[in-house]
């Protein structure tokens, strides 16, 4: 097999050329369909993924096929040293694109530097446009930074989306509201299904669905209409007349989206996922410090692509626990 012919392909026919990757676990809010109230047990820092390593494993994945990633946590500027890693990220040859998530607390500090390292895009998580909303979501008052962090993101040019959880009974009354942030703001705004990544029990009575929020929409705006949805995005776009920026909606809990499927992801201890709710399928951090060669993790990693479930409900259905999700959304990485 020729170097070309070498990337990350599954059964089904899926290249993946995304790779997420998560630097850390920590976060500073506590969102309850993430995290408990008293949070999590952190892993201990010699557990994490030196930046060296996550450098290295990056460089295989694009040996691989892989043109795109994403830096994510828990909060990935929680993480000492993240920009000087971002600028050496960014020199990786063939690497298209670097984009960052983050929740926006610490973030506004560092924006002339994701500016001038030339980070090509950000997400920002913003549950709540209602500061008491906000708190009572995020069990945190930091709803000045984060809104502060979304100006500072605009004005500095760097393309930036907004994730809006949805959730039963907390915020789906802000729809309208925060999908009003676009209007003239070039932006996407993008409304997603909750994933009860947090170790609760749940039933799917306890999501509101994309269906939902798009009745929601339809019924605020009469204008808005379906727009034209890049190959391999989760979000079905929509554009509302007169609207500057974008409304997304995710259906990231009924995952009608995965045939499309272009993404693997790292967590912040080395588990390489094939989807955000398989178990895990290889620990990549392990291989590197037993001193595997470059070119037999690269087979590893071709070998694990082929074992991608054709979609989430059956990569979810294949846990050794299939009846609650146990893992925190910030030890996965989103």
């Amino acid at each position: 097999m020729s170097n070309s012919q070498k990337i990350l392909i599954d059964k089904w026919g899926r290249q993946m050329d995304y790779l997420r990757i998560a630097v850390t676990d920590r976060c500073n809010l506590r969102c309850f369909y993430c995290m408990p109230a008293e949070g999590i047990d952190y892993l201990p820092k010699k557990e994490l993924m030196t930046y060296e390593e996550i450098l290295r494993a990056t460089s295989l994945f694009r040996d691989l096929g892989v043109n795109k990633v994403r830096i994510t946590g828990g909060e990935p500027f929680l993480r000492k040293g993240l920009i000087n890693f971002l600028k050496e990220l960014k020199t990786i040859k063939g690497l298209e694109k670097v984009h960052i998530t983050t929740n926006g607390v610490l973030t506004a500090q560092y924006i002339e530097d994701l500016k001038r390292i030339g980070i090509d895009g950000v997400n920002l998580s913003i549950d709540s446009i209602d500061k008491e909303n906000f708190k009572k979501i995020t069990r945190r008052d930091e709803f000045d930074n984060v809104f502060s962090c979304l100006q500072k993101l605009i004005e500095a040019d760097i393309h930036t989306k907004l994730n809006v959880v949805v959730m039963k009974g907390k915020n789906e009354h802000e729809i309208p509201a925060i999908a009003e942030l676009a209007k003239h703001r070039n932006i996407h705004v993008r409304f997603i299904e909750e994933m009860p990544f947090n170790g609760s029990d749940y039933s799917t009575s306890d999501i509101w669905n994309h269906q939902q929020i798009i009745h929601s929409l339809e019924s605020n705006f009469k204008t808005i209409e379906r727009d034209i949805t890049p190959k391999n995005d989760p979000a079905t776009l929509y554009q509302i007349k007169g609207h500057e920026g974008k409304i997304g909606v995710i259906p990231a809990f009924s995952r009608t989206f995965c045939g499309t499927c272009n993404r693997i992801r790292m967590t912040a201890l080395g588990t390489i996922k094939n989807c955000l709710y398989d178990d895990g399928v290889l620990d990549i951090k392990q291989l590197m410090r037993t001193g595997e060669k470059d070119e037999s993790i690269k087979s590893e990693l071709m070998r694990i692509s082929m074992q991608k479930a054709q979609n989430g409900h059956q990569a979810e259905a294949a846990r050794k626990n299939t009846k609650v999700i146990g893992e925190s959304m910030s030890t996965i990485g989103g």
